[in-house]
């Protein structure tokens, strides 16, 4: 048996109202239709979903089990609708983000939007190398999430963490030889804030490992080959974060934060940069000061997750 979606929508509307009246206004129907309807409904299930009189509507026994299947169906009918229905937007999207921002979890959120709106043109540029905040002020793109120090952008922050000095659990290196690192190649932010810091510091280094690509300098680190700067939450397992023992520098604390050209603000980029805060809360990433084994955990600065 075929319920109509128009039919379940009038129970629901009728129940959440409180009457055939209000469930009429919200459904821009007149009461008589609301009635028909819901007589219909009655008609078909073969017996009564609300139990009437002069001071109380409510529904039967029948009638709240039937409702809880109603929305489920409504509910699932909207997602279709969601899903499949013919998209307004159109036009073009220049979109870059750093390879560590949300890992695996990017080519979905991409995938995602090239089905939500076949006829937008997306091009996204991944790297851990690119100055995204330089493209952003030229006009090469509409919109990026640029990873910086602390404070250092005017965008909406996604993600807070903090750098640290981080290499193979079983690395080491004899006092006084130099420090061999594992970097990327200019302009990438993790370079700069290593070099920086290293500057000045008295401890000696050199370049041991070269990459583009995060994957590369992931590798290099977990082969012994060097020790590089990477933000926290993304040690993973066979690294470890290198202590004060070794006598690096302190490390800045870092933001993602997404920017936006000039005139990058179009449908297509706003319901992009919509999917890509919404991605960055349910990833639940603030782990400013999330402490890490062997790691004395830092005082809060503030109590913001995303802003």
């Amino acid at each position: 048996m075929d319920f109509a979606p128009e039919l379940l929508r009038a129970l629901v509307a009728v129940k959440e109202a409180g009457g055939f009246t209000r469930a009429a206004e919200r459904l821009h129907l007149t009461q008589s239709a609301v009635s028909h309807q819901i007589r219909r409904l009655e008609e078909q299930v073969g017996s009564p979903l609300f139990v009437r009189t002069t001071r109380k509507l409510a529904l039967t026994e029948d009638g709240e089990e039937f409702l809880r299947h109603a929305k489920q169906i409504l509910q699932a009918h909207a997602a279709l609708n969601r899903r499949f229905q013919s998209s307004a937007l159109a036009g073009s999207i220049r979109f870059g983000v750093p390879e560590n921002f949300l890992g695996d979890q990017l080519p979905l959120l991409l995938s995602r939007f090239a089905r939500a709106f076949p006829a937008v043109r997306l091009e996204a540029s991944v790297s851990v190398c690119q100055d995204f905040s330089a493209r952003i002020e030229s006009g090469e793109l509409d919109l990026a999430v640029a990873m910086c120090r602390a404070g250092e952008t005017g965008g909406t922050v996604l993600r807070r963490s903090r750098f640290v000095w981080a290499a193979a659990e079983d690395f080491a290196f004899p006092p006084g030889s130099p420090l061999p690192l594992a970097l990327s190649h200019p302009p990438c932010l993790c370079r700069t804030v290593a070099i920086e810091a290293l500057s000045g510091s008295g401890v000696e280094w050199h370049t041991g490992f070269t990459s583009a690509n995060l994957h590369g300098l992931r590798a290099a680190m977990l082969a012994g080959l060097g020790a590089s700067i990477i933000a926290y939450d993304e040690i993973e397992p066979g690294m470890k974060v290198l202590e004060p023992s070794y006598g690096l520098p302190p490390l800045p604390d870092l933001e993602f934060a997404l920017i936006w050209s000039a005139g990058g603000k179009t449908p297509c980029a706003l319901e992009l940069g919509r999917l890509i805060t919404d991605a960055a809360k349910n990833l639940g990433s603030d782990v400013l000061h999330r402490p890490h084994p062997g790691m004395a955990p830092r005082p809060k600065a503030r109590a913001d997750k995303l802003v």
